[in-house]
């Protein structure tokens, strides 16, 4: 793996040549124990020696921190600020809230590799909102009454989250971890074109929550719920930091639709996507008798969504993200 167009002095060639970037891999003893590290090497493209950049020898270092890190299980300085973020505590507060020293925590995010022990406690309250409350409880004399009433209610309303099935929240951090940015208004429509493509496809919903149709398209009201305060600003919410690596228990197929959708759908925005919810059959259906600016709450049902996108499929084959893109172009210039 190689990139061109970089210069910088040779020492060998004695003069300024182009470099590439390349990955070798190095082998480090660290507690008696034999590790190999892949890392970036800067290589001459005329001598090719190796030669001395500027930062290249910080970059390994972030390298071979992350990778023993990996191997042995141990949390990452991203996950301790991600923790932070989640709960709304400081750095020292936290520390005294999981029963560590007043130091500890700061330590670690200066770059100290935290123990094994101590890094299971970080891990456990990053994966549990129950677990930190318990923390949180048994240290409560050690914090001041702001931090421990900011951090129980961040915890609280953390467990919110599991206010929605399990799978929908795999397929919530599956779109957030496949998207840079997404509304709420985007998202509830990308769900709801999850759903139908889904069931379409394999004959059986993707998740259990129902759709409701409302004034700006469907909307899942439990998901709504969840995300209601961004309004219509991108979502950025710490909290989907306790689903990381949880997207392996969506199947291939789950996966496959969620990419046909963000690659396809994704590519608009929630105005643009309710448009296209405007001019389907079920939506239309369930708001008959509603004029524009009148709210509702009719159900969509699943067996209306999934037959309605069962004849889309037979006519675009929507499988594929050649068919979905041409079942776009076409609803979008119904809308127009």
């Amino acid at each position: 793996m190689t990139e061109k167009g970089r210069r910088d002095f040779c020492i060998e060639c004695r003069k300024e040549t182009e470099y590439l970037l390349q990955k070798r891999d190095i082998v480090k003893t660290i507690r008696e124990k034999e590790y190999t590290f892949g890392i970036t090497t800067a290589v001459c493209a005329e001598c090719g020696e190796e030669m001395s950049i500027l930062g290249l020898i910080d970059k390994n270092i972030q390298e071979i921190d992350g990778q023993y890190r990996t191997e042995e299980g141990l949390v990452s300085i991203d996950d301790i600020e991600k923790l932070m973020k989640i709960y709304k505590i400081g750095k020292a507060p936290l520390s005294l809230a999981l029963g560590f020293g007043e130091v500890t925590i700061p330590r670690y995010l200066e770059g100290q590799v935290p123990s094994k022990e101590y890094s299971d406690i970080v891990r456990a309250a990053l994966a549990s909102p129950a677990y930190m409350k318990q923390k949180l409880s048994e240290n409560r004399e050690k914090l001041t009454d702001a931090a421990f009433k900011k951090a129980m209610a961040a915890a609280d309303n953390i467990e919110s989250l599991f206010s929605v099935s399990e799978k929908m929240l795999r397929v919530l951090a599956y779109v957030f971890e496949k998207l840079e940015e997404v509304t709420p208004l985007m998202l509830q429509k990308l769900l709801y074109f999850i759903q139908g493509i889904y069931s379409a496809l394999y004959g059986r919903p993707i998740f259990r929550e129902d759709c409701r149709a409302w004034i700006h398209g469907p909307v899942y009201p439990e998901v709504y719920d969840l995300f209601r305060d961004f309004k219509y600003n991108p979502i950025d919410d710490a909290r989907f930091a306790l689903l990381k690596g949880t997207v392996d228990a969506l199947t291939d197929d789950e996966k496959k639709v969620i990419d046909l959708v963000v690659n396809t759908f994704g590519m608009y925005g929630g105005k643009v996507l309710e448009k296209i919810t405007h001019n389907e059959a079920p939506w239309k259906e369930a708001r008959k008798g509603y004029d524009d600016s009148i709210p509702s709450s009719e159900l969509l049902p699943k067996e209306r969504i999934m037959k309605y996108y069962i004849g889309v499929n037979k006519k675009y084959g929507i499988d594929k993200a050649d068919g979905l893109q041409s079942y776009i172009r076409d609803m979008l210039r119904n809308a127009s």
